[in-house]
């Protein structure tokens, strides 16, 4: 299954190619999809050739080819895109449908990669959203990461997950939360308060609990769900 945006990007270049014969610019494709930057296609474009939708050619700049499409896929004037697109200035992308039985996902955004393991700096900006149940989310307001490192194993956690986090500044002692430290550093781990300090604990062996001052830990959301894709 693939997000709105992995959906909305796979048109676009299925429309351009059609009608130049050559795919269009990352750049193209970033304003045409609303995106602040680049990366954010790089890792659309990942994912879609990962699912077998596209393949890069190799040896030749901006070589694209789209192998198959969704079985909804319907051409793009007929599923609302403006005609800005299709005549090849940017515009931002209508939602595509969705079937009956998913009408009451809800979109939660992911925002970027959290590391388990070497810390990696502070969470990227949103870039793209997944669908969930809503039963699957309790009260509040929650955003979804993507797993780096192995550091949180014996907890369940490997590289590649999708971590999906419930928002606050508050934790238990003992929940896996999402911590940034001194402002840079965003990592998951368990968290353990030692009288004044905070303890930021590992589920690995190979890595040693680091312990900090509290005014240098600042709690972003706990742990609520975890998605892996096989």
């Amino acid at each position: 299954m693939l997000t709105r945006k992995q959906h909305e990007l796979l048109l676009f270049i299925d429309e351009r190619l059609k009608r130049d014969g050559v795919p269009p610019s990352f750049e193209e494709m970033k304003d045409a999809l609303d995106l602040r930057s680049k990366s954010g296609i790089h890792r659309l474009i990942t994912a879609l050739e990962e699912r077998g939708f596209i393949r890069r050619l190799p040896n030749r700049a901006r070589a694209l080819e789209v192998l198959r499409l969704p079985e909804d896929a319907q051409p793009a004037r007929a599923r609302g895109f403006s005609p800005s697109v299709i005549e090849g200035t940017p515009a931002r992308l209508a939602r595509p449908p969705v079937e009956d039985d998913s009408r009451r996902a809800v979109p939660i955004p992911l925002v970027g990669r959290i590391a388990a393991g070497s810390p990696i700096a502070a969470i990227q900006s949103r870039d793209n959203t997944i669908s969930m149940p809503p039963e699957m989310l309790s009260g509040g307001e929650h955003f979804a990461l993507e797993v780096r490192g192995d550091s949180m194993i014996e907890a369940g956690i490997f590289d590649g997950d999708l971590a999906l986090i419930r928002k606050g500044d508050t934790a238990n002692n003992g929940e896996i939360v999402v911590a940034l430290i001194d402002d840079e550093e965003a990592t998951l781990k368990r968290l353990r308060r030692k009288g004044a300090s905070i303890a930021l604990e590992a589920a690995n062996p190979a890595y040693e609990t680091r312990i900090f001052g509290p005014d240098r830990v600042r709690i972003q959301g706990r742990l609520v769900g975890l998605f892996r894709r096989y």
